[in-house]
């Protein structure tokens, strides 16, 4: 996968023009700039224009989201190797999401109980068990000071 966005660049300098070609590297981009702790809460649906739409789990993620716009821009930007995007738009849509994601693995963390923050700081730890071995111990925590 590495290796395919890497060659992103050159494919879309070659077969400039080509509406299929900038939507499916948009798409790729977008995976891959927002890394594995935020996959699960959007997906990239379509690109219209110079504008990609994301489908996102909620109103939270939508908000989340959309303060880190510009950053995100800047990274599927840097991956495509020019500006192909010039606006990201958030739309709720769990439906979305819940298709792409299929059935969750039973040793995640659910979602709902895992509070914004965590998934922030938990997108930082590239390796994927660490990362659901925070989100539980930190979530576990959080339970047992409610209590």
């Amino acid at each position: 996968m590495e290796e395919l966005l890497k060659s992103l660049p050159k494919i879309l300098r070659s077969h400039q023009d080509s509406p299929e070609l900038e939507e499916a590297a948009a798409i790729a981009a977008w995976k891959h700039a927002i890394g594995d702790g935020l996959k699960q809460h959007t997906t990239a649906k379509k690109l219209e224009g110079k504008t990609l739409v994301v489908a996102v789990r909620d109103g939270i993620w939508q908000s989340q989201l959309g303060n880190m716009k510009s950053h995100l821009l800047l990274r599927v930007n840097s991956i495509l190797g020019q500006p192909l995007l010039n606006n990201i738009e958030l739309v709720i849509d769990p439906t979305s999401l819940k298709a792409a994601s299929g059935k969750k693995k039973a040793d995640e963390t659910p979602d709902n109980e895992v509070p914004i923050e965590l998934w922030s700081a938990a997108n930082a730890i590239d390796d994927r068990q660490l990362r659901q071995k925070f989100l539980r111990a930190a979530t576990a925590m959080l339970k047992r000071k409610e209590r």
